[in-house]
């Protein structure tokens, strides 16, 4: 009966724990074969329909500790209107990696654009590319994109 009730009330955490009210988008993409090619651009429909509120937009990244870069520079395109070049760091220039992890793996969430307000209701599309010298890009495991209303 305690290992039912322990039970429970873990699941109970995680489910609590997994709703963010201001979420509205959080998909990342699995990089098949760890290696990150020019050619796939991971694409996102964001349905918005507060255009009074403001939102933060992230850049997700898992990479594994034998990428080979201390940055990583990708492009986001927002509805083929726009298309802007981000670089993020990743590690100091002692080989110290920035992001949170454990073992081999890093995790990275990288502001984009913050309190962005879209000019109305409707559905937008964002596609990110990898923009580095190699392709395909070695040793990222994931990359996607988050969308939040601004707290």
């Amino acid at each position: 009966m305690r290992a039912l009730l322990l039970l429970l009330l873990i699941v109970a955490l995680f489910v609590s724990g997994c709703t963010d009210p201001n979420r509205v988008i959080d998909n990342n993409a699995e990089i098949p074969n760890q290696t990150w090619s020019y050619t796939n651009k991971l694409k996102y429909d964001v349905k918005i329909e507060d255009e009074a509120s403001a939102y933060n937009l992230y850049f997700n990244l898992r990479v594994t500790g034998d990428y080979k870069y201390s940055n990583i520079f990708i492009i986001l395109k927002h509805d083929d209107k726009s298309k802007t070049r981000y670089e993020f760091k990743l590690a100091n220039p002692d080989g110290e990696w920035l992001g949170s992890g454990s073992g081999n793996l890093y995790s990275y969430r990288f502001a984009l654009r913050t309190k962005y307000k879209f000019p109305a209701k409707g559905l937008y599309h964002f596609e990110i590319e990898q923009n580095m010298r190699d392709n395909p890009l070695p040793g990222v495991i994931n990359a996607g994109l988050r969308v939040e209303k601004d707290r």
